[in-house]
């Protein structure tokens, strides 16, 4: 039997640590899934379309992971999928008591469905979405925080006063 994952996320945007997970769950798994959620409570930097091609371009060197997007609960998604594994990134301590409970709230709509926890790498470990948004809307160098080709997308969303 094929082992099939769902790395979920908003992914606004996309970061090296985001990567770095993606790359080491498409290891762990025959198939990775990275899902990119609407969340219509947020205001993105990036739309959901810039998003989907920026993380398409940066994972294509991986052969089994496909990027799409879903909405609604995530748990039903992955059912959807015949998905039984949620791979979720943590970074230091104080994502361990969200993820903790995002994974009790998933297994208690479904228990079928289990979460992997991967660390980021110590030199990703600072890094958030909400952090490289903050420095690439006050002019700073967010070029070594994220992925080519999401650099590429912040730019030209930023020039248009994104």
């Amino acid at each position: 039997m094929r082992s099939v994952a769902i790395y979920p996320g908003s992914f606004d945007p996309p970061t090296l640590g985001h990567l770095d997970v993606i790359e080491r769950a498409s290891r762990l798994f025959d198939t990775l899934i990275v899902s990119i959620g609407s969340n219509s409570q947020k205001r993105p930097l990036l739309s959901l379309d810039d998003r989907l091609e920026a993380l398409r371009r940066s994972v294509e060197h991986l052969p089994n992971v496909t990027v799409e997007t879903f909405s609604g609960l995530l748990v039903e998604y992955a059912l959807s999928k015949e998905v039984k594994s949620i791979v979720r990134g943590l970074r230091a301590t104080a994502d361990f008591e969200y993820e903790f409970q995002m994974a009790m709230v998933n297994r208690r709509l479904s228990d079928e469905v289990d979460t992997v926890f991967l660390m980021t790498k110590w030199e990703y470990s600072y890094l958030s979405s909400s952090i490289v948004r903050e420095v690439a809307v006050l002019g700073g160098d967010y070029q070594g925080m994220v992925p080519a080709p999401v650099a590429e997308k912040m730019s030209k969303v930023l020039a248009k006063g994104g």
